[in-house]
């Protein structure tokens, strides 16, 4: 077009010259030729107009980024007169809404310029949520030149040609329900579902009617009467003190008495929920779902959410909320001004939600959680050849169904749970971090007789102190406890003894020997310092530095120092023990599957690695293990006595420089039973003292409800099974 307007400016000055001919002299010699002057050359002015293509592809490419302001600044002055920036910007977000939009993209296909307007062509897809991929072609920008520079004129049509004269999107939905979970065995762990919230208002408590009242309640909710009687013990008369939901049939089972009592102190509302059976079974592996907040609404309407959802936010809620929120169907849908339908663009069926199996076995579960009541701390259990796990306890546990709005204990309930010192929320078996203790010591005989520096005949003599660091003395667990030395050891022996200047002298021997790395190498190739790959669920990598002096070895060899493991990562590596070095990935999924039970998902070993121990070490470090709960001289003998199955395991007690020390008892069994398969238990119990009498007999309840369904004998602290006497004694600190 340039090149056009040259030419024609050229041809004009030409005619010009031609149509002066009346005043113009013409030669009639060479000499005339030589001496007539020369007309005067024509000025040709050239005016440069940008190329409007890059204004449209500036304006797309904002549209492509959602920065809806920069399209604003792009627009004429007539079109921002005729829209603000707010409703522009509006406009843009519920089109992104109502498209359920993940991305659009243009191409610009031919452009017209003329002096002072130009015309852009270009086509759009818009990438979908729900609905796939939909294209408008040939839409056409129109743009003017203000101060040289290209302006868009603002149209409706500019999104898609449907939407010329005001017209809007609307989607509609068709919501499937949400998914159900269930453990290995079917039995369902949470599920849509009618429930009721029950609660006591303490100054209407009937006293002939007290007990009555409690034992029903913890019929229906699993608490411990002790546990209810503390709920209201000191609670204002008219106070109301939420205790627990029931399912609703659960609740009609119970109707003669709960209308009896209603007058009474009890209270029963009625709600419909995403609904935890048994006030929450493994809570921190399945989590918990949310009404949508305000600041995510848009977030998830553009996934081809309608905002009246609840979604999950923790544990398998989160990480399966795309099996179990189902694929929602949509008609989007053309509206007028007036709200007429104008034009259908596109319509889609709903797909039912799959259904999650876990690999939890619910009756272990709940009795794992009892098994810990009253302490903080973490319970593991793997199925030991396979990765499986079977339960996950962190404790204190928290109830899911007080994040539910239409739970009458949702006010009360969930501000006390957010507000708990003892954040019940974090998920202590996986993101937990502790000082190991005595356990590492499996991991240092392995390190040991690896080095080919020690043999299980390598003997040590095992005294009340540690001296051979210069100027440092360091004291066995024995001088607290007031006990003789454990006297001349073998390496196996001396894991069964958990002596403490043992495995101080092994830490700094191969210090010294192999250097500064040889150790952790050993440690990292049993797991630790990196998750272990669960990818259902939160977890922490912990901690395995190598030391940086003597000194550093020598707290690490008994697993102190600067070393964080958590539970998770100590009941995987005792189960590679147990299995034979094989280090399985956990895994928390046992299948998903679609309503009528078509798998898109099923379980399979996942091979993490292999330890770094040769099999003849490998048994040497099991046959020591058995030795710790079986001989007479082992930390956990008497915890063990009469228990009928096979337990190889080791005690831990971790020094806490935040409080008293960490309880550890890690173990696995070694049945062999075709019914039961063999597990692997790792039990934490915070600031509880010696591992053999807190972790240890905790550990044994755990063994006892998998293989015989329920415990055998009362823990030494409870004064029922699974109520604590008051007061709680405190152990003494001990490996």
């Amino acid at each position: 077009m340039r090149i056009k307007i040259i030419h024609t400016l050229l041809f004009l000055s030409f005619l010009l010259t031609a149509c002066s001919g009346a005043n113009t002299t013409y030669p009639t010699s060479q000499r005339d030729l030589t001496t007539t002057p020369v007309p005067p050359t024509a000025r040709v002015t050239v005016v440069t107009v940008p190329d409007p293509r890059l204004t449209a592809t500036t304006f797309l490419s904002d549209w492509q980024s959602e920065k809806y302001s920069d399209m604003y600044d792009l627009l004429t002055s007539v079109g921002q007169d005729a829209i603000t920036r707010e409703k522009f910007v509006q406009r843009f977000v519920d089109i992104s809404v109502n498209l359920t939009l993940q991305k659009v993209n243009f191409d610009i296909l031919q452009s017209i310029t003329n002096p002072r307007s130009a015309q852009v062509a270009y086509r759009l897809t818009f990438k979908t949520a729900i609905l796939g991929d939909l294209g408008r072609d040939n839409i056409t920008m129109n743009l003017s030149l203000e101060k040289n520079t290209w302006k868009v004129q603002w149209d409706d049509g500019l999104i898609m040609p449907e939407l010329k004269g005001g017209n809007r999107l609307q989607i509609e939905y068709k919501i499937p329900s949400r998914g159900d979970i269930y453990d290995q065995n079917g039995n369902v762990i949470a599920a849509t579902a009618d429930a009721v919230a029950l609660g006591i208002i303490p100054g209407k408590i009937n006293d002939n009617q007290e007990s009555a009242l409690v034992n029903l309640l913890a019929n229906l909710t699993g608490k411990t009467s002790q546990a209810i009687r503390a709920l209201y013990a000191n609670a204002g008369s008219d106070w109301y003190i939420p205790v627990g939901e029931a399912s609703a049939q659960d609740a009609n089972d119970h109707a003669d008495l709960i209308q009896a009592l209603q007058g009474n102190g009890l209270v029963v509302t009625p709600f419909n929920s995403r609904y935890y059976f048994d006030g929450g079974i493994g809570p921190h592996v399945i989590g918990y779902v949310q009404p949508i907040s305000k600041d995510n609404l848009i977030e998830y309407q553009r996934k081809g959410y309608s905002g009246s959802e609840k979604v999950g936010q923790a544990g398998l809620e989160k990480w399966a909320e795309n099996s179990l929120a189902g694929q929602r169907g949509a008609t989007l849908r053309v509206i007028s001004p007036s709200g007429q339908t104008v034009a259908i663009l596109g319509q889609t069926d709903s797909k039912p939600a799959e259904m999650i199996y876990t690999t939890q076995d619910k009756q272990l579960q709940i009795l794992a959680q009892k098994a810990i009541t009253g302490f903080n701390g973490a319970i593991v259990v793997l199925e030991r050849d396979t990765g499986r796990i079977l339960a996950m306890v962190s404790s204190p546990e928290f109830d899911p169904n007080l994040f539910d709005p239409n739970n009458y204990n949702f006010n009360v309930g969930l501000s006390a749970l957010l507000q708990d010192p003892n954040t019940p929320l974090i998920n202590r078996a996986s993101q937990g971090l502790y000082p190991l203790g005595s356990v590492f010591k499996i991991i240092m005989m392995s390190a040991a007789l690896e080095s080919g520096l020690y043999t299980k005949d390598t003997t040590y003599e095992c005294g009340s102190y540690f001296r051979e660091l210069p100027g440092v003395t360091l004291q066995d667990w024995t001088v607290v406890h007031g006990q003789p030395p454990s006297g001349l050891l073998t390496l196996p022996q001396g894991l069964m003894r958990s002596c403490d200047p043992y495995f101080y002298h092994i830490g700094l021997d191969l210090y010294r020997q192999k250097g500064d790395q040889f150790v952790t190498t050993i440690a990292r190739g049993f797991g630790l310092g990196k998750p272990t790959g669960v990818d259902q669920i939160a977890e922490d990598g912990g901690n395995m530095p190598d030391p940086i002096s003597e000194d550093d070895a020598v707290q690490e060899s008994i697993g102190q120092g600067r070393i964080l493991v958590t539970p998770l990562q100590v009941a995987n590596f005792v189960a590679a023990v147990g299995n034979g070095g094989t280090l399985y990935r956990p895994q928390v999924i046992q299948k998903i599957t679609s309503p009528d039970g078509v798998p898109s998902f099923s379980f399979s070993p996942v091979v993490n690695s292999k330890l770094p121990v040769s099999s003849d070490n490998l048994k040497l470090v099991q046959d020591a293990m058995r030795s710790v709960v079986a001989d007479k001289r082992g930390t956990a003998w008497n915890v063990f006595l009469g228990l009928g199955i096979p337990v190889y395991g080791k005690t831990g007690t971790a020094q806490n420089p935040h409080g008293d020390a960490h309880a550890w008892f890690a173990g696995y069994t070694n049945a062999g039973r075709s019914d039961k398969p063999d597990i692997a238990v790792a039990v934490l119990v915070e600031n509880a003292g010696e591992g053999s009498e807190i972790a240890a007999p905790i550990f044994r309840r755990v063994i006892e409800d998998y293989f015989f369904g329920r415990p055998s004998a009362l823990y030494w602290w409870e004064s029922n099974y699974y109520v604590k006497k008051t007061p709680q004694p405190t152990a003494t600190p001990q490996p």
